[in-house]
């Protein structure tokens, strides 16, 4: 017996580990402490009305003879991806829908969609970066570089000539910067993985945050791109279901590589490993894009929209430069002082009670820097503000 040995090349998962731990011993000498927590990137609104009663009606549905649904397309329903194809449609962008691909959630298909190439390539990851971007590659044995992010480029990674790469990770709006791109800087991505022959893996998670008209939400905005990339999004952050579990995946049918069709590759690889989002979920996920739906999905996505506000008015006031926050849950700001990211956070739990998530966590070019999140309660970032106003306004005097 051979085990797959690259596991023993992880880095010790210790962030949020060593995070709890700090809570934990400031929680034993402080018992009387409320400690708001801004670190984790998880909702807190409960799902929108339509959505539960779409899915209350489907598990109806499903105890008739008549309604019972039993294996499902493994690629998705065609309710749902017909759904998903007008949403991108009333944004201007077509595709169709063959090319979507449904499944229970973007992290799972930023690792399954791996399984398409060949280890003997090279990945090129942002730093920092999303760690399961990192892992998933280290445990398949490629080879990953890094293009390397600063305050001076608003953590937004560009393309260089000098660095070649198979595989592309673009996260935008990016966690954990908040940092996303315009139509005009993807062009440059797009260009450049064509020129390289390389695939661009578009994680759109966050698209749903993005107001400005200039900013994309989609790669496929971009002409060219749909011979060169794959996007990956959620309904976790635009609907809530971090804990429902449902995404989707657009792979286009120009895309090939190698004499071979990606689009058709997905589809055997999800017939062939994957079972299915539940008919119950899909069927509460469609409800997201009815005009009642949409109406909803804004008031919560607003409500944390507040929250970024909430939070980058108050870094203003102090004039601590971030990004984010404007057009992302994610607000991420240099450590006042010139404190490392975990002398950041030893100060902000024991000087407000605060806890946030120390940029060093998410690769070197995050040391020095900080994440908050806009996904708390309302009430409770208000006061999270006020504590951390008052504790950088002390600081500066």
């Amino acid at each position: 017996m051979k085990m797959n040995r690259h596991y023993d090349e992880l880095k010790a998962s210790y962030l949020f580990v060593e995070i709890n731990h700090k809570i934990a011993a400031f929680q034993e000498t402080h018992p009387d402490q409320e400690i708001i927590r801004l670190g984790i990137g998880d909702v807190t609104q409960p799902l929108a009305k339509c959505v539960v009663e779409a899915m209350h009606a489907a598990v109806d549905e499903m105890g008739t003879k008549a309604g019972f649904h039993g294996y499902g397309p493994e690629q998705g329903y065609g309710f749902l991806k017909d759904a998903i194809q007008g949403y991108y449609a009333g944004r201007g962008t077509k595709i169709e829908s063959d090319e979507i691909f449904i499944s229970d959630g973007a992290k799972s298909d930023l690792a399954n969609v791996l399984g398409l190439f060949d280890t003997d390539n090279t990945v090129l990851v942002p730093d920092p970066v999303y760690p399961t971007y990192v892992d998933d590659n280290v445990t398949d044995g490629r080879k990953i570089v890094y293009a390397k992010t600063s305050q001076e480029n608003g953590f937004l990674a560009m393309p260089d000539e000098s660095v070649k790469a198979d595989i592309i990770y673009i996260c935008s709006p990016n966690n954990p910067t908040g940092a996303a791109y315009t139509r005009e800087q993807l062009a440059q991505w797009v260009a450049y993985a064509k020129a390289n022959n390389a695939i661009i893996l578009y994680d759109a998670a966050y698209e749903c945050f993005v107001s400005d008209e200039h900013l994309a939400r989609s790669i496929f905005e971009v002409e060219g791109a749909r011979e060169c990339a794959i996007e990956i999004c959620s309904f976790s952050k635009i609907a809530g279901f971090t804990g429902t579990r449902c995404g989707y995946t657009v792979v286009p049918r120009e895309l090939e590589r190698d004499g071979m069709s990606l689009n058709k590759l997905w589809l055997r690889r999800q017939t062939t490993k994957f079972n299915g989002v539940p008919y119950i979920v899909q069927r509460g996920a469609a409800a997201v894009f009815t005009e009642s739906g949409m109406k909803e999905i804004q008031a919560n996505l607003d409500y944390y929209r507040q929250n970024a506000k909430v939070l980058a008015d108050m870094l203003d006031e102090c004039g601590v430069w971030y990004c984010g926050g404007k057009n992302s849950p994610y607000i991420w700001l240099r450590c006042p002082g010139e404190m490392k990211s975990w002398e950041f956070f030893d100060w902000l739990l024991e000087n407000c009670g605060v806890v946030g998530t120390p940029g060093v966590g998410f690769g070197e070019c995050g040391e020095g820097y900080f994440r908050l999140t806009a996904f708390g309660d309302a009430e409770k970032t208000k006061v999270a503000a006020a504590r951390i106003k008052a504790a950088i306004q002390a600081l500066n005097k």
